[in-house]
């Protein structure tokens, strides 16, 4: 898909990079699934960056209205799963 990540320019270059691949880990979910533990890694990095639940709730949001993936129904889904389990979104 094209479109634009949304990211916040006040990041440093490693925090975009990971970001970016929170988003990526998120697209995996719905689109051939994903391994538990390495979203919630993603998802742990992630809310390093963004530690606020409005911010995360805003970034998201943007998200899911430019690629119709839904990052809170993904991470939903995954802290109700255990350990190794594969995600996949429809």
């Amino acid at each position: 898909m094209e479109y634009q990540y949304p990211i916040d320019y006040n990041w440093s270059t490693d925090e975009i990079v990971d970001v970016i691949k929170f988003f990526e880990a998120i697209e995996k979910a719905y689109e051939k699934g994903i391994e538990r533990d390495e979203l919630m890694q993603a998802y742990r990095r992630f809310k390093e960056i963004v530690p606020s639940k409005a911010e995360e709730k805003t970034i998201c949001g943007e998200f899911e209205e430019i690629s119709g993936y839904s990052s809170y129904r993904t991470i939903k889904k995954v802290k109700d799963a255990h350990s190794g389990e594969r995600i996949t979104m429809k």
